[in-house]
C-alpha cells in the first residue's frame, strides 16, 4: 500500500520533495498490565510502518535531489523519545524507537542529498490522548498549541534545521 500512495503522488505531482511522518498512535497504563496486542499495534503504527514509509520514500526523495530540489522527511517522535514517561512506557518506546532510526538513517540520506528531521515537541492539543488504544489518559499540563508546533516544523523545514528538540517549542 505505501508503494502505491508514493506511485500515485509522484505520478500526479511529477516528484516527491517532502515527507511529514506524524501518524502515531497512544496506549496508556502500567508497563506491568501491557497487553501484547497493544504492544504490536504501538510498534506497528508508530515505528515499523513510520520506518517502511521512509525508506520506500527514498528514490523518489533521493530523484528529487537529483533534479536540484531539497527533498526532506520530518518525523514526530515527541517528547517522549527524548523522556520516556511513566503510565506510556510502550508509548515512549515506540517513538523512541522511530527517532533513533532517523538518526542513524539521517546520516546515509544525507550522501543521497535527503534531509531527515526528527520533531520532539512536548504534549501537543490534538486529540490522540483522547483515542487511546488502551488504558485512560492521565492528567497533562497545559499543552501546545497545534499550530504553533507546525509553524514550528515548516519553519525549521525551510531553514534547513536538522533537529528539532523538545526544547525547540
Amino acid at each position: 500500500m505505501i508503494r502505491e500512495v508514493l506511485e500515485a503522488t509522484n505520478a500526479e505531482h511529477g516528484r516527491l520533495d517532502g515527507l511529514v511522518v506524524a501518524s502515531g498512535v497512544v496506549a496508556f497504563g502500567p508497563a506491568s498490565e501491557l497487553e501484547a496486542e497493544t504492544v504490536d499495534e504501538l510498534f506497528a503504527v508508530n515505528t515499523t510502518r513510520a520506518i517502511q514509509l521512509i525508506t520506500q520514500s527514498q528514490p523518489y526523495l533521493a530523484a528529487s535531489a537529483e533534479e536540484g530540489w531539497k527533498p526532506f522527511v520530518v518525523t514526530l517522535s515527541g517528547v517522549v523519545a527524548e523522556t520516556p514517561v511513566v503510565g506510556v512506557a510502550a508509548y515512549s518506546a515506540s517513538k523512541a524507537g522511530l527517532a533513533a532510526f532517523v538518526v542513524a538513517a539521517a546520516r546515509e540520506y544525507r550522501r543521497a542529498g535527503i534531509r531527515l528531521v526528527d520533531a520532539r515537541p512536548g504534549h501537543t492539543g490534538t486529540s490522540l490522548a483522547e483515542h487511546p488504544i488502551a488504558g485512560s489518559a492521565p492528567r497533562f499540563g497545559e499543552p501546545l498549541d497545534p499550530d504553533h508546533v507546525a509553524a514550528r516544523i515548516i519553519t525549521a523545514i525551510v531553514d534547513g534545521e536538522k533537529d528539532l528538540p523538545s526544547t525547540a517549542f
